[in-house]
């Protein structure tokens, strides 16, 4: 209904007789324009279960929030349905983290169904951050997914930001034959670099890495837990998947907590595997750009518009499968961009 007709139907009387009294029209129609206003309930089928997946691993039960599209369960008949993986950020879990409402409204608007798995929960025990039952909780968990819907096993796409990112990519080279593609926002790559500007910019990350990795780097033992626990050694195993990364060219800076070198090395590292060095970014225009904050001005011309995003592109590269972005911004994530991306 329009607001207009709405209002035609309100013209006809004046007055409405109610037990004890008149009830001026006026006051109706405001009671009435306030319900329009009032944000419609979600129905049960609209909103994402809260399921629980046995580990493949340690047999424990993990958590996950998972939305089929009415019609798209296994049991109904129908063409399958993209899946999108939402991953949760580093100090969250899959309830509280940033976009999550944002992806499951794309994902009923689409049709799509939408994952999101806890993978062992905030990043501040050995559980978690990306170890090998984190990285199976999120294999595990598509799995079951792939259970309860028709899922289109070609159109499973992956997305997360910042610590999201950084479990992103570290799925993308675990298995990389499972993601049609993988869309990563301000995306930490190097566990034992992030370390070290963590700790040199006094931020809590560093504390909470050495709870995870058994202290802080080092050590033959630590190092090896940062070392597995990165994308960056390993990023040649995601050769020939279709990722894009975002990243603002202030991250890093002002409180922003990863720098944006982290996404350029990682950039660099796919761009190789996939056979193009050329669209490697040099040693000093990484530096220059992660220091200064801007793109140097021999990079000034590498850009495009784009519809529809909410912050500038002051910097795209493409290298085969892999596409980097820098936008005019920090450390965030546009979460409809990179579903449309998707598309």
């Amino acid at each position: 209904m329009t607001q207009r007709a709405c209002c035609k139907r309100l013209e006809v009387p004046t007055v409405i007789r109610a037990p004890g009294g008149v009830v001026p029209l006026l006051l109706v129609a405001a009671i009435f324009a306030l319900e329009l206003r009032l944000p419609a309930q979600q129905s049960p089928a609209e909103s994402p279960a809260e399921v629980r997946i046995t580990s493949s691993r340690d047999g424990t039960q993990q958590a996950a929030a998972l939305f089929v599209p009415p019609g798209a369960a296994a049991s109904d008949r129908g063409s399958r349905v993209p899946l999108l993986v939402y991953l949760h950020s580093w100090s969250t879990d899959y309830k509280t983290t940033g976009g999550v409402a944002e992806a499951l409204r794309e994902c009923r608007r689409r049709g799509w169904a939408y994952l999101s798995p806890d993978f062992r929960g905030v990043n501040d025990h050995p559980e978690a951050c990306a170890s090998d039952l984190a990285v199976e909780d999120v294999l595990d968990s598509v799995n079951y997914a792939k259970q309860q819907a028709r899922v289109d096993e070609k159109r499973i796409y992956l997305l997360g930001s910042s610590g999201g990112g950084h479990m992103a990519l570290v799925m993308a080279e675990r298995a990389p034959k499972v993601w049609a593609a993988v869309s990563v926002w301000v995306p930490i790559a190097d566990l034992a670099a992030w370390y070290q500007f963590s700790k040199a910019t006094g931020s809590q990350y560093y504390q909470m890495m050495e709870k995870c990795c058994g202290g802080p780097p080092g050590t033959a033992e630590t190092d090896k837990q940062y070392r597995q626990r990165s994308s960056l050694p390993f990023l040649s195993n995601a050769k020939g998947i279709r990722i894009a990364i975002d990243s603002g060219i202030r991250d890093g800076h002002a409180g922003a907590a990863v720098p944006l070198s982290q996404s350029l090395l990682a950039f660099n590292a796919l761009a190789r595997a996939n056979g193009y060095p050329d669209k490697a970014f040099p040693a000093e225009d990484i530096e220059f750009m992660t220091r200064e904050a801007r793109v140097p001005d021999h990079l000034a011309g590498e850009t495009e518009e784009e519809a529809g995003r909410r912050q500038k592109i002051v910097l795209r590269r493409t290298a085969g499968p892999v596409r980097l972005t820098i936008f005019d911004g920090a450390h965030s994530v546009d979460v409809p961009t990179g579903i449309r991306w998707f598309e």
